[in-house]
């Protein structure tokens, strides 16, 4: 018989070939064309030669917004010169940028809050300003609209609402999130446990109370709780009592943490959606506690190693 582990590499192989690729829609559909060096900082993050971008010595007055969706990141009164060869800003319009681990484990990313653009890098304790902080941004990233010059991309102020699921090893809920229409960015971490501050090690060994869980920021102008519960229950199984495919213990288990009510409501009613369906749905219906996030390594794992989920695949399961 083929072990578990290939079973589940077959699977998302064959259902991966069957579903669009939700970035790849939203680069099509919703976003604005990029050049390919654009892409290769904006959706690969990379970076810019140092004094090489055109935003680099530029002070002119008025709004730097996304390249990718237009939407406004900073002001011209935070910008400062740095003279690290990449444009600086010590402080962000409120709810435009996100912060998240980078891969190297040293370094915290900044990407626009609305559609995941990479921007670069912040950076805090070099006493260049007042605040005490610099976002070091790559000038392809950015569009610059003049306070003299009307603004006809008609951004709107991004939305952004959390939801958190858990559902195996966390790589791959991350993962088939991060690339899901709506979603702004994915982060796994750890919830339900009673250790502050607990590790990927202290998790492991089962005895904190913890589930390796995803924290899904998405745009609720763009999807709602209600598809996110539902890809939830569909990109792993619920009918599994102890674990996630290869992965067995309690840190693995299949839970719903809801924020409110409402959101019980509607995971309560996608589970008996199910179970009428004949799913022997045995996921856990949690309140949120305190999101721990997890190590910088784990965060974009599949990624960063140019490697797809083993363990996690989309069946669809509802209508």
């Amino acid at each position: 018989m083929m072990p578990r582990y290939w079973q589940c590499i077959a699977i998302f192989s064959l259902f991966l070939s069957s579903i669009p690729s939700d970035a790849q829609e939203r680069s099509v559909n919703t976003f604005n064309p990029l050049t390919p060096e654009e892409k290769r900082i904006i959706l690969h993050k990379g970076t810019e030669r140092p004094f090489s971008g055109a935003f680099d010595q530029f002070f002119e007055q008025g709004t730097y917004q996304c390249k990718r969706c237009n939407t406004p990141l900073y002001q011209s009164d935070s910008k400062f010169a740095s003279s690290c060869g990449w444009p600086s800003f010590d402080d962000e319009i409120p709810g435009a940028v996100l912060r998240k681990p980078d891969s190297d484990g040293e370094r915290t990313e900044i990407v626009c809050a609305r559609c995941g653009a990479h921007l670069g890098h912040i950076f805090k304790g070099e006493r260049l300003t007042p605040k005490n902080t610099r976002h070091c941004v790559n000038s392809l990233s950015l569009t610059f609209i003049a306070d003299s010059q009307p603004n006809t991309l008609n951004a709107s102020p991004p939305q952004q609402a959390n939801a958190y699921f858990a559902g195996g090893c966390f790589w791959g809920i991350e993962y088939l999130f991060e690339h899901k229409a709506g979603v702004i960015a994915a982060t796994s971490g750890y919830m339900g446990g009673s250790v502050k501050n607990p590790t990927y090690h202290d998790v492991s060994d089962g005895k904190t109370g913890h589930l390796e869980t995803v924290e899904v920021t998405y745009d609720p102008s763009r999807i709602s709780y209600t598809e996110l519960a539902k890809f939830f229950f569909e990109i792993h199984d619920p009918t599994q009592a102890n674990g996630q495919g290869p992965d067995i213990g309690s840190q693995y288990l299949s839970a719903v943490f809801y924020n409110n009510e409402q959101e019980k409501r509607i995971a309560a009613s996608l589970i008996e959606q199910l179970k009428k369906r004949n799913y022997a749905v045995v996921t856990h219906l949690i309140q949120a506690h305190k999101f721990w996030p997890a190590e910088a390594y784990h965060q974009n794992y599949y990624d960063q190693n140019h490697k797809q989920p083993y363990c996690h695949a989309y069946t669809k399961r509802f209508d």
